[in-house]
């Protein structure tokens, strides 16, 4: 079952921690966003395979855009 992994906050992708294929842990850090100059961790909400990411570094993303997949 695939689980979406979405922005809890309007920001930028700073830097993804993860790679696509990658075995996760729930509470895993898969990507760091930048809002108003704080680092949020986005986080794995379960364990699972990485299946993708839909965002790249340097993306802007708003509220509730789904970042990434695990499946």
């Amino acid at each position: 079952m695939a689980i979406e992994v979405e922005a809890q906050i309007t920001g930028n992708i700073w830097k993804i921690e993860k790679a696509v294929g990658d075995e996760v842990a729930e509470g895993d850090i898969l990507i760091i966003m930048e809002s108003m100059k704080m680092e949020i961790p986005v986080e794995s909400p379960a364990g699972g395979r990485l299946k993708e990411f839909k965002v790249q570094e340097g993306d802007s993303v708003e509220e509730g855009a789904i970042l990434a997949v695990v499946e």
